[in-house]
């Protein structure tokens, strides 16, 4: 390859490749979000082992004392802000939630870097479908060793009346450059050993949920959301796990319950303000 074509200058990289306490990610600079957020959960991750267990001189996460702040790391031309999201009608919606992230305040302030954020549906999803689908994520972690999480922003395509198969979505933002994704998708990988006899052998299971970006009623079965991994790596051009890991892997609904868990985490909040919070006032 003739390398003097890049004498002036590379138009990479491909995604900004950002590393965290509790997370790594890939930003996507043109559409101002993470193109992929990725987790690796256990008890001690969700802030449920011995405080002592704590890295030196940091804390336990405390959701109250974290905001939402603009990523530095990133090139202010590229970067979503504060107030690309004011008064656009979608909340400030975390990939990585910040319940995931209670071992360490450091850990979860980091979850409210807008590197972490994308838009989202407030009331019916943001708030709720989705905040009980992370938190049956984070219940995995009672059933499993090790639960790793993949969310994925997703732009799919809609078959118009005219017969033809388009992608449309909103922009937000002064000027608009934030993209407000169609759908969402959270990809999960769990592993235990197999049996107390065969220790050291995992047993691994897996599975992946679409979810539009709009109103899902809570009565919604999750495995009504539920596609073949291979679906969602068409979709976001991401190869997630090999096909070695996926034909030898149980779907994570024969493993355990595929059930979310109604909780109304911003009613409380409603009630205790009487207006509506711009930012998502759920646990997660």
């Amino acid at each position: 390859m003739d390398t003097t074509v890049l004498k002036y200058g590379n138009p990479g990289p491909f995604s900004d490749h950002l590393v965290r306490r509790a997370y790594v990610a890939g930003y996507d600079r043109r559409l101002r979000h993470p193109a992929w957020t990725a987790e690796h959960l256990t008890l001690a991750s969700l802030g449920k082992s011995p405080l002592d267990a704590l890295p030196s001189g940091d804390e336990a996460g405390d959701r109250g004392k974290s905001v939402f702040t603009e990523d530095e790391s990133i090139p202010a031309i590229f970067r979503a802000k504060l107030q690309d999201y004011f008064r656009s009608g979608y909340d400030r919606g975390h990939m990585v939630p910040a319940a995931d992230a209670k071992a360490s305040q450091t850990a979860m302030d980091e979850t409210f870097f807008l590197t972490n954020i994308a838009p989202q549906v407030g009331v019916g999803f943001n708030r709720h479908y989705w905040a009980y689908l992370e938190d049956w994520c984070r219940r995995l972690t009672a059933s499993f060793a090790d639960v790793y999480v993949f969310t994925i922003p997703l732009y799919l395509p809609k078959h118009e009346p005219d017969g033809k198969w388009r992608v449309t979505y909103e922009v937000i933002g002064s000027p608009p450059n934030v993209s407000v994704p169609t759908h969402f998708a959270k990809v999960v990988l769990t592993s235990r050993p197999s049996s107390p006899a065969t220790p050291n052998i995992p047993e691994i299971s897996t599975g992946a949920f679409v979810l539009p970006n709009a109103p899902i009623p809570d009565e919604a079965k999750l495995e009504s959301f539920a596609v073949p991994i291979e679906a969602v790596e068409r979709a976001s051009g991401l190869t997630l796990f090999s096909d070695t890991v996926k034909m030898s892997s149980k779907h994570i609904c024969k493993s355990t319950k595929c059930e979310v868990i109604v909780r109304r985490f911003d009613d409380a909040q409603k009630q205790s303000t009487g207006r509506k919070a711009i930012a998502p006032p759920k646990s997660s």
